[in-house]
């Protein structure tokens, strides 16, 4: 049974999300066409042709229903409404390294994250770790490539 609660997301997230959903909505009918020919090709047993075909099906529909579930329990977050001095979802955060060196991050939805970007997720090891500190604050993340530590540096809504 899914749990009711918010998907927290900012709004390039959510459209996303909905462009996902229509791109894989029209592809219904194309699914439903293969099936049909491959359908006319006789013994279903062993045609191939069918098998992928709705193997396909079965995938887009997966994806579709996890995808209106979560557009339907999407609560869209703007960073720039935001203030405080506590890190939360949608804050830019500013953080040193062992080194000093400075590294910044967007704590994100997880269809938005993207580490390359410097987009985390509320939902990875250094998101939780992040979300409720203060500038000055150390965190301690475990991570596969050892512990690493962190000094809270600056917070930004932006």
């Amino acid at each position: 049974m899914a749990t009711m609660e918010k998907v927290p997301m900012l709004a390039e997230g959510y459209e996303r999300l909905t462009a996902d959903l229509k791109t894989l909505r029209a592809e219904r009918p194309k699914i439903v066409d293969a099936i049909e020919e491959a359908r006319a090709h006789g013994d279903l047993s062993e045609n191939a042709e069918y098998h992928a075909a709705k193997e396909r099906q079965g995938q887009v529909e997966a994806q579709i229903a996890e995808i209106e579930d979560r557009v339907s329990r999407a609560q869209i977050i703007d960073p720039s409404t935001l203030s405080g001095d506590k890190i939360v979802f949608g804050a830019t955060v500013t953080l040193l390294d062992d080194d000093d060196k400075p590294v910044k991050y967007q704590i994100v939805g997880q269809t938005e994250a993207d580490a390359n970007k410097g987009r985390i997720s509320y939902n990875s090891p250094l998101g939780r770790a992040l979300i409720g500190k203060s500038v000055g604050d150390e965190i301690e993340v475990t991570v596969p490539s050892g512990d690493k530590f962190y000094l809270v540096d600056k917070i930004e809504f932006i």
